[in-house]
């Protein structure tokens, strides 16, 4: 499927940072000692792609390449073993697989011992999101490992006329993930270290783009979100603070402190905004409702 519809206004992104060693916010951002910057998850991410390292496709045109790299633990130091890496593209027409069994250009490895992956592949290419609008060649990866929260990020490369116009990569939090691109023994090269942390606080580009109001599907009723002291909140008139804080905990969802609620965010196609709530009652029963964003 080509992306031609991809709305830009999709592509949040959020800082990862460590919860034991210095940190900061900035004005815009969260910043960490070791933190490794990453996107939110969008439309076109499958689950449950092959376990394999070789993604080359038979008769392919593109460049191979070999990323690599080292998964570690929130002392940015010690290997992860065992962490799961999902690597996924598009291929040398700018078209992802979201539909064939075969799950081109879709992966996934486990760190060995030290914390280490590798994937062979090829180089993915700028593609056009709409009039005048072209995103900048990019992996994208998702890393999980148990303590951890998920981390989602994209990779972008050194010298691509397309990294100063896309709003993602053009991003300060960014700056990390645009990469050289080295010859080893005739082959292509792209080395990426993560650092895994155990809670992500969300980038102040990620609370303006969910603020807003969402309409309720059950009731018409609409629910509000905003921006207070650099966190998402949820508008409620029986809350002394005028709403309540919520803690971003991972895969777009933000959770209220000190209860069950949760909100998963979910970006569309067409680039309108999803949202699921999931809460407990008294009895310990699940409810839910969903809603979409107007304004």
């Amino acid at each position: 499927m080509q992306r031609r519809n991809f709305i830009r206004n999709t592509m949040f992104t959020a800082m990862a940072v460590t919860t034991h060693g210095y940190v900061k916010f900035n004005g815009e951002n969260f910043e960490g000692d070791c933190a490794t910057t990453t996107d939110i998850l969008g439309p076109y991410y499958r689950p449950y792609a092959p376990v394999r390292t070789d993604m080359l496709v038979k008769g392919t045109a593109g460049q191979v390449v070999i990323l690599k790299g080292k998964v570690k633990q929130k002392d940015c130091t010690t290997g992860l073993k065992n962490a799961c890496v999902e690597l996924w593209h598009c291929d040398e027409k700018g078209v992802y697989d979201n539909d064939s069994p075969a799950f081109n250009y879709r992966a996934r490895t486990y760190c060995d011992e030290k914390g280490n992956y590798e994937f062979k592949t090829v180089f993915p290419v700028p593609y056009s999101v709409g009039p005048g609008v072209t995103r900048p060649a990019h992996f994208h990866m998702l890393i999980s490992a148990e303590g951890y929260q998920t981390l989602i990020t994209q990779l972008y490369f050194t010298g691509d006329p397309n990294l100063s116009t896309d709003p993602s990569s053009s991003s300060p939090a960014a700056k990390k993930r645009i990469l050289d691109i080295k010859d080893e023994n005739g082959a292509k090269l792209v080395a990426f270290d993560v650092s895994m942390m155990e809670k992500l606080p969300a980038d102040a580009s990620v609370v303006e783009r969910l603020s807003g109001t969402y309409v309720r599907s059950d009731n018409k009723r609409e629910e509000v979100f905003y921006k207070k002291a650099g966190m998402l909140w949820v508008q409620n008139g029986g809350s002394i603070n005028g709403g309540y804080a919520m803690e971003y905990v991972g895969n777009n969802i933000f959770q209220v402190y000190g209860s069950k609620a949760t909100f998963q965010f979910t970006p569309e196609k067409d680039g309108s905004v999803k949202l699921l709530f999931k809460n407990t009652n008294r009895e310990d029963k699940e409810f839910s409702w969903t809603a979409v964003k107007t304004k």
